[in-house]
């Protein structure tokens, strides 16, 4: 098979598996967190090199769910609101969170994109808000957002009714 495509089959296989290609979630996150590649490879515990032919479509996968792990982390830390304003503390202890990580990955924690996806929402909110400050939210919105007040008091409880 020719590298071309070689590289056509891993970011079809990208797509397959984790949604779109993965250089498309790394730069996200480069230009989110202000960092160069190598840096974020630091953090998430891969080497620039794998990271770089992951991104280029010259390996399919991130073979350590660890790896993966801490890209998703960094993903949902996007959304903090110190992150999300560039703040360049906020951007630092996030970065420094995920690199000192050690998240376990097992079938019961893994990311699992739900029929709605909203689901996958549910952590997200969590790392940001308690619950009492979801269930607030939630009756702020009730008369204008009834569905959305509905998604807050469900990622609060933490229940799929």
């Amino acid at each position: 098979m020719t590298e071309s495509k070689n590289v056509q089959r891993n970011l079809a296989l990208q797509r397959q598996w984790y949604g779109e290609p993965l250089g498309d979630r790394v730069r996200r996150l480069v230009v989110a967190f202000r960092i160069s590649q190598a840096q974020l490879a630091e953090v998430l515990g891969i080497s620039a090199p794998m990271l770089s032919q992951v991104m280029s479509g010259r390996r399919a996968k991130i073979g350590n769910p660890s790896v993966l792990a801490r890209l998703v982390m960094l993903e949902r830390k996007v959304l903090i609101p110190g992150v999300a304003a560039g703040e360049s503390d906020a951007i630092k202890q996030a970065l420094e969170d995920v690199r000192h990580s050690r998240p376990s990955v097992g079938r019961d924690n893994l990311p699992v994109k739900q029929a709605n996806g909203e689901e996958a929402v549910w952590p997200v909110l969590r790392e940001v808000a308690r619950p009492s400050e979801l269930e607030a939210a939630a009756s702020l919105l009730e008369g204008r957002y009834p569905a959305l007040a509905q998604l807050l008091r469900r990622a609060a409880n933490g229940d799929s009714d």
